[in-house]
């Protein structure tokens, strides 16, 4: 109900309880379907938003909402219209799911080839001592910039527009980046097809967002975001791996303790990068590593394209499946 989430819907799949920030709508199972309610909430979102007050912070409060009028047609209709937009999500999710258990396969491969060096062959291969501890015999331990470099130079074109990525697109938990901006010039972090981007300020860097760019339509492609990504590309490495690293724990607490500025901006100090060491794996063992790897992350990149199709057309539904009824507005929300 407040501020820059205000309106956001979201439906619960288990019995909780919420925070003054949220309202909870309880459907009358008489009357109502729930899925109904929510597809004609999200609906009506836009119209219900205008009904928020306050000039520092949007704020909607249970009266607005109790007052807010929707079309409920009777309850065999209500489920057949929730029934056939249900199923697009439940195809969303399906496909969700599916790209957890893909990016969950290449974390768990990326730390058992380069992190514990139980990479195929292994046994074979005779540990020796480094900084980091025991290390497979043949591999060289690098500080982070000498594998990976940070700010790449990416020319971009002048006078074309170009597409940017707000922080907000990016995830906390996958390396989905989600809507895109256009910009008619240049500005913030550049990067291409491969890079890695990798949120340098609290808490966005404390909740996990970090991205993977595959969306641009080429590899020469340039695009834009915020100022507060840091741009990570393979040097010696591979687009994959780079990612990965960024996703684990030692990276990210290696950057989170570098942090300084005034509370609530922190901000990642990028000599930490300096103090970040990775053991360089052979050229052969990094190439059957991406020969894994690259399929998993374009088949998570081919599936958020099928979901972002599939909300396309429920949405466009969405409006047409709304108005087939011709029953009067009613209010069945109890808030």
């Amino acid at each position: 109900m407040y501020g820059a989430n205000v309106g956001q819907l979201g439906w619960l799949g288990t019995p909780a309880t919420v925070n003054q920030a949220i309202c909870g709508l309880v459907v009358d199972d008489s009357k109502s379907d729930w899925r109904y309610l929510f597809y004609a909430l999200l609906h009506q979102r836009g119209s219900l938003i205008t009904k928020a007050q306050g000039a520092a912070q949007q704020n909607l409060n249970q009266d607005a909402i109790k007052s807010f009028e929707l079309p409920f047609p009777n309850l065999p209709t209500q489920r057949r219209i929730a029934g056939i937009l249900s199923a697009y999500d439940d195809l969303i999710e399906n496909n969700l799911r599916r790209i957890k258990i893909l990016e969950d396969m290449a974390q768990s491969l990326y730390r058992e080839w380069f992190v514990h060096f139980r990479f195929p062959g292994h046994e074979s291969v005779s540990p020796v001592d480094s900084p980091l501890g025991p290390i497979p015999d043949g591999w060289e331990v690098k500080k982070m910039p000498e594998a990976v470099e940070v700010r790449p130079k990416v020319p971009v074109p002048k006078d074309d527009e170009i597409p940017f990525v707000p922080m907000g697109s990016l995830s906390e938990n996958s390396m989905l980046i989600g809507e895109t901006e256009t910009r008619t010039k240049a500005s913030g972090a550049r990067f291409q097809n491969g890079d890695t981007l990798f949120a340098r300020i609290t808490p966005c860097l404390e909740n996990g967002k970090t991205g993977f760019v595959q969306f641009l339509p080429d590899d020469e492609t340039a695009c834009c975001g915020s100022t507060e990504f840091i741009v990570l590309r393979s040097r010696t490495v591979c687009p994959e791996y780079v990612y990965l690293m960024a996703r684990s724990d030692p990276f990210r607490d290696n950057a989170i303790k570098s942090m300084s500025g005034a509370t609530g901006r922190q901000r990642v100090q990028e000599e930490c990068f300096e103090q970040f060491f990775l053991a360089q794996p052979p050229a052969d063992l990094l190439e059957r590593f991406q020969s894994i790897t690259r399929p998993q992350f374009q088949l998570i990149h081919s599936l958020n394209r099928r979901n972002q199709s599939l909300r396309q057309t429920r949405d466009l539904l969405l409006p047409k499946l709304l108005s087939v009824s011709d029953a009067p507005t009613a209010n069945h929300l109890l808030a």
